[in-house]
């Protein structure tokens, strides 16, 4: 298995976001990747760099996932920001289209607030260079799958599984499961994601819900009363050509490591239908009981069956680091998911 992380993701690194009407911490921080690169190491393990910026493709592929004006936006929203008098340091929005406005702003204002879709995603000066290193991460993995590795794994910060075509939201920015995915595909010609964060990967849904190359099947905390609120029913199955390729199996809150196997075990059952020729894992780690942004109650052990059961798929497989944050367990969690994919 190769493994791949860029330190340039580093230079992303927001100190707080919204929650509850409050500024609070970041859980999304550079300390995660410190966490997560630590734990490789101890199991002998070395990470890869990607080429800085990612492979001369990489803004090609990323636009098959988003709209044009929104990698723009990302691209050059900070220096636009700044350049309004009185501006914040960091772009936030304060006003949204909750109501499905159809005028698309030029104001830097409006366009924050249409692309950026809640408060968690502060962009700072050099934010945009840490999300494209990310992409560039994910992008790496999935070449070396296509040439040849039976597995791969990609640490990305800022994770990804939450922005769509083209929005922001719970930390994400790019969508680094579906880039490995379209990476994937230009080898593949049936792909799946599968996502086993905490949170719906709503972000990832919405990219390929009227396509039938990719499935796309998650397995999260109810969203009727947790984040990200208004995607992840069962109910949710695909449009057009993409109709029953969208499956969902949400977990009631506080759900423990037994429920969750038990869980993945349906998804399972119907990922077996599609029968992929490769696929994504959306790899959260903040299922355990002491994440910061707990929703369900898995214990580090669980982490390793979910990896031994996900490694019985025998197809060639992306590994993408989406959520997890700092705790004294992220770390083992990591490894024992590692242990778990290579039978160990």
């Amino acid at each position: 298995m190769k493994l791949f992380y860029s330190e340039h993701q580093n230079r992303h690194a927001p100190e707080t976001f919204l929650l509850r009407g409050l500024p609070a911490p970041s859980p999304e921080r550079p300390e995660r990747a410190e966490y997560l690169a630590k734990a490789i190491g101890e199991l002998g393990l070395g990470l890869e760099a990607p080429a800085a910026g990612g492979s001369p493709r990489l803004r090609e592929r990323l636009a098959r996932i988003h709209t044009p004006r929104y990698l723009t936006f990302l691209e050059t929203i900070h220096a636009r920001w700044q350049a309004m008098p009185g501006a914040s340091a960091l772009v936030a929005p304060n006003v949204h289209p909750c109501g499905g406005g159809g005028q698309y702003p030029s104001h830097p204002v409006g366009q924050a607030g249409w692309h950026l879709h809640d408060m968690a995603c502060p962009i700072g000066a050099d934010s945009f260079a840490g999300i494209l290193a990310s992409a560039a991460s994910a992008e790496a993995a999935a070449i070396s799958v296509c040439e040849g590795e039976a597995s791969a794994y990609a640490l990305c910060r800022p994770p990804g599984h939450h922005a769509g075509p083209e929005q922001a939201g719970g930390f994400c920015f790019l969508n680094n499961s579906a880039l490995a995915a379209t990476v994937l595909r230009e080898r593949y010609s049936r792909v799946a994601i599968v996502d086993v964060d905490l949170h719906h990967g709503n972000g990832t849904q919405d990219i390929f819900y009227a396509r039938g190359d990719v499935w796309t099947g998650s397995l999260h905390a109810d969203t009727d009363a947790f984040y990200p609120f208004f995607w992840g029913g069962a109910d949710e199955t695909g449009s057009g050509e993409g109709q029953g390729a969208n499956v969902n199996v949400p977990l009631p809150l506080g759900s423990d490591g037994a429920a969750f196997l038990i869980a993945l075990e349906t998804l399972l059952s119907r990922l077996d239908d599609f029968a992929p020729e490769a696929v994504v894992v959306a790899l959260g780690l903040d299922a355990h009981k002491d994440d910061p942004l707990a929703g369900l109650s898995l214990e580090t052990v669980d982490f390793r069956r979910v990896g031994a059961r996900l490694g019985k798929l025998s197809v060639p497989m992306v590994l993408v680091q989406e959520g997890g944050y700092p705790t004294d367990a992220l770390g083992a969690n990591l490894t024992a998911f590692l242990k778990g994919v290579r039978g160990d």
